[in-house]
């Protein structure tokens, strides 16, 4: 018996091993694993698992102990690792999970939903990320106990102070006050700045930066001539200036507001009027709305007061932010749909405008944070006390629908569908009465043969045939919606309004609506207010929204100017001062220039919340227009470039990539119809196939930010560049070089098409070869070729042509038109054209 002992303890020191390597890497773990870990998989585990696999169960079935992450890899008395990060068949709980193994499966009494089950493969190939304690759970006796006080003390929620600017030791380098922190850190670090980057390079930087668009040969040629000390100045307003600035910048905000035209999730419903609120977001980064104000019309535009119709209408549409989340439209239990809407709403608001993780204290407080699960259902009551309206009609498998806001016709609100006449209106009545008797004839049909025993077809088979006669009637009632009497289109909007009465929410055990227990009074989060300041939401004040709208965007807030002034520097700057720019908490990263983070978030709010004023001072900092030249001295001691001794090097975003090309090429549609696809498409399984017929049956030439973003089927083109997970908050996008997106440049039809669009543009140019190949530079680097660059490109002309002329395919007259696709397809797949210096 010695023997498989030994062995087993073998087995079980070397899984220790792993185990405790895996929690040396906890450190390590990105914000969007942490995030995943803690909404998809840690829920499930106290819901479901600990009741009888933790260290509070009465008894440890099977040994297996899944509230730490040492139990979870080690797995039971099976012999068998519960989870092997990167292996699914080689985890036991997942296997368990799938039912597959009549013999082990788990939980035993009912299936886990197939979304859960694969979140849980997907966390498992992802390495299995956990932040949990490696030593048994609960093993000091007692559940963690807040401090509210201590809690108070974290960095990020004291309120920030403006600090006067350092002292530098290297006199004449610095401009701003910006540049006064950033060399003072630098000179503390042995450090020294690179020098300034060149004229050409620095107005495509500020070009792509505030417009999203290369910049013109005649814009370079005007900034590179400019010699006056105000040119950067004034090439920065012309950029802010501009109409592409608000696309641009909205975009941004967009990946941190999840921004998606259908519900995603199992069953993915369109929806056809979210663009509103893109457009909304377009129009107040355009107008550089304060943004305390964009915050407050966010969470509660509808209780906020207006002047005109259309104001009114614009504040309505903002509150889309609440309504265009991810939802599970086939959820069966209207509760349970209900709470993951909350949920859903919670997380969002809570990680695009506080950098907090609030959703986190759904299931148990906050494991790192001073937040409590009293914190989160404070916070429930408000949105459970307020109506989300989304739209979707009923049909097989969505189980919850809702009204959309119709807007006041006097609002003047575009709209993307064209007027019909009342006749086709009177035809659209008929239609659905006609297939709402025909629905009804069907179902008395199948239950009187079923009640006289003739019915001899397969129950579910009869249901399926009811359920698609509703179906068609409920389709035809969603087009007869869209119109008044009089075949005007009727101008609606995804939002939320305060049509109930406030309900205040219970704590959920373990967040399980079948476990409620004390009620806790809406209110908002305790260690984000000061010592004894009032926590609850007045009984006169509705749903609270409007409290939490101005609580929120309040300059007492320690959070909200911070959040937003390190998103600004991250999107200027290629990297955050915080480099967790959707958690400020107790896990995120530490600034790495605190007290610069401060003066900017004061600034900000000095500057009445102008995200113009803080963009241009930070483009004016000497800081922003250095160069990123590689210093081998600065880089032995900082390679991550945390002290900012040079500018990062980025990468362009899918959109910028996709909007360069059309622009080089002169087919950019700048101004798109209104609405969007999808709003055409119409809504139910009918809508995808109408998008795709008309996505796929024409070029889209407008700009990427008007495509249509369709949760899970996300345009190839901006997927392969990276495009964000459009149902989650995402501040900082990942950026890949990857094998895939150089085979897409090179085989892709709609970059070949726009490749023969630049062709034919240089073309149609007059002036020699040279000279056109020349202009083929200026338009996609913003510079002339070099010499050793005009060389390479005489070889080619040379050569190309020669290669193409034994390829028979290819006719005698079309070689030099070829030939020059070919070069220009060469620039978009050329890391400078993807690259920012």
């Amino acid at each position: 018996m010695k023997a498989p002992l030994i062995l087993v303890a073998l087995v079980i020191a070397v899984r220790t091993q792993a185990a405790d390597a895996a929690g040396n890497a906890h450190a390590a773990l990105t914000p969007d694993q942490l995030n995943f870990f803690e909404k998809n998989i840690r829920p499930v585990l106290v819901e479901h698992c600990y009741k009888c696999h933790s260290s509070d169960s009465d008894k440890v079935k099977g040994g297996l102990t899944l509230d730490t992450k040492q139990g979870l890899i080690l797995g039971g008395e099976s012999g068998h690792p519960g989870v092997t990060p990167g292996n699914i068949s080689e985890s036991s709980v997942y296997q368990a999970m799938t039912w597959k193994d009549e013999d082990m499966q788990m939980p035993p009494k009912q299936k886990l939903p197939d979304d859960v089950i694969v979140n849980f493969k997907k966390w498992i190939e992802m390495g299995a990320p956990d932040p949990r304690e490696q030593t048994v759970a609960n093993a000091t006796g007692g559940r963690r106990v807040i401090d509210m006080d201590e809690g108070r003390k974290h960095w990020a929620f004291q309120k920030p102070v403006k600090h006067a600017p350092p002292a530098v030791k290297t006199a004449g380098w610095a401009k701003t006050d910006i540049d006064k922190f950033i060399l003072a850190s630098m000179e503390q670090a042995g450090l020294h700045p690179v020098h300034d980057a060149d004229r050409p390079t620095l107005i495509r930087r500020i070009a792509f930066d505030l417009t999203g668009l290369p910049p013109t040969p005649d814009e370079v040629k005007a900034f590179v001539s400019d010699t006056s000390p105000d040119a950067v100045r004034r090439v920065i307003d012309m950029y802010l200036d501009s109409e592409r600035y608000g696309e641009k910048w909205a975009r941004h905000w967009l990946d941190v507001a999840r921004y998606g035209e259908s519900s995603g999730k199992e069953i993915n419903v369109l929806y056809p009027h979210a663009w509103r609120y893109r457009d909304y977001v377009i129009e107040s980064f355009k107008k550089d709305k304060p943004y305390d104000q964009f915050l407050k019309e966010q969470i509660a535009g509808d209780l906020m007061k207006y002047s005109t119709k259309h104001e009114q209408a614009g504040k309505i549409v903002a509150t889309g932010f609440l309504a265009i989340g991810s939802k599970g439209h086939n959820q069966r239990d209207r509760r349970q749909f209900q709470m993951d809407l909350v949920d859903e709403q919670i997380d969002t608001m809570s990680q695009a405008m506080l950098g907090l993780t609030l959703a986190c204290a759904r299931c148990h407080d906050h494991k790192f944070d001073p937040v409590t699960q009293r914190d989160y259902y404070a916070l429930a009551g408000i949105f459970l006390s307020s109506e989300t309206l989304f739209g979707t009609h009923e049909q097989l498998q969505n189980a919850n629908t809702s009204p959309l806001i119709e807007l006041d016709r006097g609002a003047d609100q575009v709209s993307p569908l064209a007027k019909i006449s009342p006749s086709e209106v009177q035809e659209l009545k008929r239609r659905y009465e006609q297939a709402e008797e025909s629905a009804a004839e069907l179902q008395r049909t199948v239950l009187a043969a079923r009640q006289q025993g003739t019915d001899r077809s397969n129950p579910a088979a009869s249901f399926l045939r009811v359920r698609a006669a509703r179906d068609r009637a409920e389709s035809v009632k969603a087009d007869l919606d869209l119109f008044y009497e009089d075949g005007t289109p009727r101008t609606l909007a995804m939002g939320v309004l305060d049509r109930r009465a406030p309900v205040n929410s219970p704590i959920l055990v373990r967040g399980d609506i079948k476990q409620p227990s004390d009620l806790v009074p809406r209110g908002l989060v305790e260690v984000l207010c000061a010592k004894g300041e009032p926590l609850n939401i007045s009984p006169q004040s509705g749903s609270g929204r409007l409290d939490l709208a101005y609580w929120i965007a309040s300059e007492d807030n320690p959070l909200t100017a911070r959040v937003m002034a390190n998103r600004v520097w991250l999107k200027l700057m290629g990297a955050g001062i915080v480099a967790t720019p959707d958690n400020f908490g107790v896990m995120g990263q530490k600034p790495t220039h605190p007290e610069l983070l401060d003066h900017l978030a004061v600034l900000f709010m000095e500057n009445g919340w102008s995200v113009k004023k803080l963009i241009r001072e930070i483009m004016l900092s000497r800081v922003y227009q250095m160069g990123s030249t590689h210093d081998a001295a600065n880089f032995a001691v900082d390679p991550d470039n945390k002290h900012r001794w040079r500018m990062n090097q980025r990468r362009l975003d899918a959109e910028e990539i996709r909007d360069a090309m059309l622009s080089v090429s002169g087919v950019l549609d700048l101004y798109p119809v209104d609405g969007s696809p999808v709003a055409r498409a119409g809504e139910g399984r009918e809508g995808i196939f109408n998008l795709l017929r008309e996505v796929n049956s024409k070029p889209q030439l407008y700009r990427s930010v008007y495509l249509p973003i369709i949760r899970d089927q996300i345009p190839e083109f901006l997927s392969v560049f990276d495009f964000p997970d459009a149902s989650l908050v995402n501040g900082d996008r990942e950026t890949t070089n990857v094998p895939s997106q150089s085979l897409f440049l090179m085989n892709n039809t709609q970059v070949q098409a726009v490749a023969d669009a630049f062709a034919q543009r240089l073309s149609n140019m007059q002036g020699t070869p040279e000279e056109k190949l020349a202009q083929a530079y200026l338009l996609a680097f913003g510079r002339q070729p070099s010499q050793k660059e005009r060389d390479a490109l005489f070889q080619f002309w040379t050569r190309f042509p020669q290669e193409a002329s034994r390829n028979k395919s290819i006719p005698k007259d079309s070689i030099k038109g070829v030939s020059l696709a070919a070069f220009c397809q060469a620039l978009f797949a050329s890391a400078e054209f993807r690259y920012l210096n």
